[in-house]
């Protein structure tokens, strides 16, 4: 499941992506919101109880600007035949090109737990940005699958410095993360890596060069 708005032209890409990977995909369309950047536990609690009304057993969620290697097609069975107990994680890898990624600082050590299984939207929790897909009291075990997730946004350097905006903008006083933002934009000392043989992802990417968010470069902070 995903929510799309300004990333709505990368959704085909991503559809493409997971079509070996899931048994279907419920999508929330936010371009109807006059908000600068909408409520992103309004849109996740949206899309929680769609899955759920559905009859989902397990939920994979992602975002268009993002793909997952190719194994995960392979191994995905193998995942969701373990305890239900269990949320997979992913290494999540900013990419700087189409096929290599920065892995300096704290840039490869990112994994996000995405594959879960579904559970009563009732029971979300998270209430400000970057919050977890699930919430602590449905007590999952962290696991690490092994599998990458590479993150297309920040291939193009003005991308780079708009997310950094947007989130200084939406968190000035870095409440929801105490690094703060500024290190989005920061390429200092970058450490790149390419994607190894046999651990790409489909369909290729070709970048755009667009900005895929809003830009708050001449709004005033909330």
């Amino acid at each position: 499941m995903f929510s799309y708005r300004y990333d709505a032209h990368l959704v085909p890409g991503l559809i493409a992506n997971i079509d070996p990977i899931v048994d279907g995909w419920i999508a929330y369309d936010d371009r109807g919101s006059d908000a600068v950047f909408s409520s992103e536990p309004t849109r996740r609690r949206a899309l929680l109880a769609a899955a759920f009304e559905a009859g989902a057993d397990w939920i994979l969620a992602m975002d268009p600007d993002e793909r997952l290697e190719n194994a995960v097609a392979d191994q995905i069975g193998q995942l969701t035949s373990r305890s239900r107990r269990i949320a997979w994680g992913f290494r999540t890898l900013e990419m700087y090109t189409p096929d290599s990624y920065r892995v300096d600082g704290p840039w490869g050590q990112k994994v996000q737990h995405r594959l879960f299984s579904a559970y009563h939207p009732d029971r979300y929790r998270s209430t400000d940005l970057h919050g977890a897909w699930f919430p602590e009291d449905l007590r999952l075990k962290l696991r690490d699958s092994g599998l990458n997730l590479y993150h297309l946004k920040m291939i193009e350097p003005r991308r780079r410095a708009a997310r950094r905006d947007l989130y200084n903008h939406l968190d000035p006083d870095r409440r929801l993360q105490d690094i703060g933002y500024d290190y989005l934009a920061d390429d200092s000392g970058a450490v790149f890596e390419t994607i190894p043989p046999g651990r790409g992802y489909f369909p290729v990417h070709s970048d755009d060069g667009g900005l895929w968010m809003a830009d708050v470069s001449d709004v005033r902070p909330a």
